[in-house]
């Protein structure tokens, strides 16, 4: 394919941390408590879409698409004006690795992966014997691309990546994804009702795109159908550990570990990071690399090994990161934002990460003392407070 999923899942990780983290960059949507979608993640007219569609669907049959699966695919889809605008929205940001592990080792994080990895004991230790990837390593992925199955996305695939086509940004790109998509409903993995996933086509309990699904996905429990939607989430875990492996995991080696304890001298690093200057330094091996075929972010990968570690019984990160560019450390972030929210301008969450949230709760009590509406945190603000 000509843009991988590497590439693509760069913001996809993104979108996954978003929809789990609070006062942090959302950029997915926050779903209804009914668990229906947002107005704009429904389908509307509009007949330059329409005309794109039926140019479509004969590059399609000459794919290879039969006209049933043409039918049935674009039964009650459309144009999703909300996917153009979070695809057109969003924004490049730099996260300290301080702030992703906040919220990727989240303490509810650990501990409802603890609880998922108890849960699937059984199913994940013969994924692990199958592919020679960790069960604690699947079951971060898992918790990081959908918080355990809780976050999994329900928009309409073919709707979500036609629009994404017919938009044009990345029409290409999206092209295929939709073609992968209808070859999914040719070969009966899952109904044209329950293929679905995030505004932006990624599927399933650990978000697989439509080429990939095509290139990794495993039907581990034998039913015929490679069906990672469902609430049982033992073909998305097996197809996860199945793309590691293929991405050149290792069995028996670790991803990594914190530099000054034990397990990073299990082996000969590949490279020594330290993402945050003064921050704690990590010892990478080889698996390292192969996470980051899932994502290509430093990141993420060791938001994943890290997590996975902490699912395992591991304790949390030894090194201090020290204070950020305001002079902050974490706790005084996280008191800042409890001191916000007591006095009612509310960070939607106490996490330590300013994101977009707790700097709108920041201007508002700027301005209702007022100092400059500015958003920005300080060890000022916070002895005000």
């Amino acid at each position: 394919m000509s843009i991988s999923r590497r590439k693509f899942t760069i913001g996809l990780a993104a979108l996954s941390l978003a929809a789990c983290e609070r006062s942090g960059n959302a950029a997915s949507f926050v779903p209804r408590s009914d668990g229906a979608l947002p107005d704009d993640l429904m389908p509307q007219a509009n007949a330059g879409y329409d005309a794109w569609v039926a140019g479509f669907k004969l590059r399609a049959a000459g794919q290879g698409i039969s006209p049933a699966t043409l039918r049935s695919g674009f039964s009650g889809a459309g144009y999703l004006p909300g996917v153009v605008r979070r695809d057109r929205n969003q924004t490049e940001f730099s996260r300290s690795l301080e702030d992703y592990l906040a919220i990727a080792a989240s303490e509810e994080r650990v501990t409802k992966g603890r609880a998922a990895f108890a849960r699937h004991r059984n199913v994940l230790q013969q994924i692990e014997a199958r592919y020679g990837v960790p069960a604690e390593v699947v079951t971060a992925v898992w918790g990081l691309e959908s918080f355990y199955g809780e976050r999994r996305g329900n928009v309409p695939v073919v709707s979500a990546t036609s629009t994404l086509a017919y938009d044009g940004r990345r029409g290409a790109f999206f092209e295929k994804q939709l073609i992968a998509a209808l070859k999914i409903l040719e070969r009966g993995d899952v109904g044209a009702r329950g293929l679905t996933g995030s505004w932006a086509g990624a599927m399933g309990h650990t978000q697989f795109i439509p080429t990939s699904y095509q290139a990794f996905a495993v039907d581990f429990n034998g039913d015929g159908r490679r069906d990672i939607w469902s609430d049982d989430p033992t073909d998305s875990l097996a197809s996860t550990a199945a793309y590691l492996a293929k991405s050149g995991w290792k069995s028996g080696e670790k991803w990594g570990a914190e530099m000054g304890t034990a397990a990073a001298g299990s082996a000969t690093p590949v490279s020594i990071l330290q993402p945050d200057a003064g921050g704690p330094r990590f010892a990478v091996f080889r698996n390292f690399r192969a996470i980051k075929r899932y994502n290509n972010s430093d990141n993420y990968a060791i938001g994943v090994g890290h997590l996975s570690d902490r699912i395992a019984g591991g304790g949390p990160i030894i090194a201090s990161f020290g204070p950020d560019k305001y002079g902050m450390t974490i706790d005084d972030r996280k008191a800042l934002q409890t001191r916000l929210t007591a006095r009612g301008f509310d960070t939607d969450g106490t996490d330590g990460v300013i994101g977009p949230n707790s700097r709108k709760a920041i201007a508002a009590y700027q301005q209702s003392v007022g100092l400059p509406a500015t958003g920005d945190p300080s060890l000022d603000l916070l002895n005000r407070l």
